[in-house]
């Protein structure tokens, strides 16, 4: 029996044509998040596995749908994606191979389903996106659209946590993870004509588009990105109370994709404008070192878990 099957019955996933939709949204998942997939499948346990992958999925598909072709296009294919999805959700049936398995998460944890509806309804969030003038409403982009993104995979792992509280760590993690993203991903945004770093925090330096869509090392630039880079750092930092906050057997994924973002704003900074030419990441061996050291304290969690008594 394959490692995969036996995630499945971990999971209590029995039904063929489910194991069938779960494999196949799992080798989608592996092709295009290979990192968060091999992270998924050996730190956390095997029974949650199925479900995490099934929300990454369908956070892909949506992403896609909200990114791909003209406006027009976009609106209405996602219109049509949210309507069958709620549908879906009302009535726990469909026959799409992605809403399928993903009702089977929902009846698996049931806290899943509003995180489902919070993140449609503020998709049109980043249908619409078009730069942020201020702080403030780079602010407002995370509590309608990123935060609720990624309580569609968060949500799944702290199930005794208190709601408050987690969401908010939550919230710090992606507050920094986002920003640390729009600073690091700038040369590919501006070749696709889309800039996501606060215009006032731009003026405050006296930068402007053109420096940056020009690559300019000046000092200007420089102090921006760092400053803009300084602030995703510490939020980072601020949101590892989530490893208190998620039950042990899910501690060592949370540290990691923390670590992850703590490390790639590192080299980030230390990239400095060199950022406008291509984005940073952590050295390899680093990642694989933490990757390892955190298998190895998730098996010795397993271990001690089935140990008899």
């Amino acid at each position: 029996m394959s490692t995969w099957n036996r995630v499945l019955d971990a999971a209590e996933i029995r039904s063929p044509h489910l194991r069938s939709d779960f494999t196949r949204q799992r080798k989608l998942v592996r092709r295009y998040r290979p990192q968060h997939y091999v992270a998924t499948r050996l730190l956390l346990p095997s029974a949650l596995v199925p479900h995490v992958v099934v929300a990454t999925a369908f956070m892909h598909h949506t992403d896609n749908l909200l990114d791909s072709g003209p406006r027009r296009a976009r609106s209405g294919a996602f219109d049509r994606w949210n309507e069958e999805v709620r549908e879906a959700l009302g009535t726990g049936h469909s026959t799409h191979p992605l809403i399928r398995p993903l009702l089977h998460a929902v009846r698996a944890h049931p806290c899943l389903a509003s995180h489902v509806e919070e993140f449609l309804d503020g998709a049109r969030t980043d249908l619409n996106f078009t730069g942020f003038a201020t702080e403030a409403d780079y602010q407002r982009y995370i509590d309608r659209y990123s935060l609720p993104a990624f309580m569609v995979i968060a949500g799944l792992l702290a199930p005794t946590a208190d709601p408050d509280d987690y969401r908010s760590a939550c919230r710090s993690y992606i507050d920094g993870s986002q920003r640390l993203d729009f600073v690091n991903d700038l040369s590919e945004d501006l070749g696709d004509g889309r800039l996501a770093i606060p215009l006032d925090a731009m003026e405050r330096h006296g930068v402007t588009r053109t420096d940056l869509e020009h690559g300019r090392d000046t000092a200007e630039v420089r102090a921006l990105l760092h400053e803009l880079l300084g602030q995703a750092r510490r939020t980072l930092a601020s949101s590892r109370v989530i490893t208190q906050l998620v039950p042990p057997a899910h501690r060592p994924l949370a540290r990691t994709l923390i670590a992850v973002e703590e490390r790639t704003a590192d080299a980030a900074i230390g990239k400095g404008a060199a950022l406008l030419a291509g984005p940073a990441r952590p050295p390899v061996p680093t990642m694989i070192a933490l990757l390892l050291g955190e298998y190895r304290r998730a098996w010795s969690l397993r271990r001690a878990a089935v140990r008899p008594t």
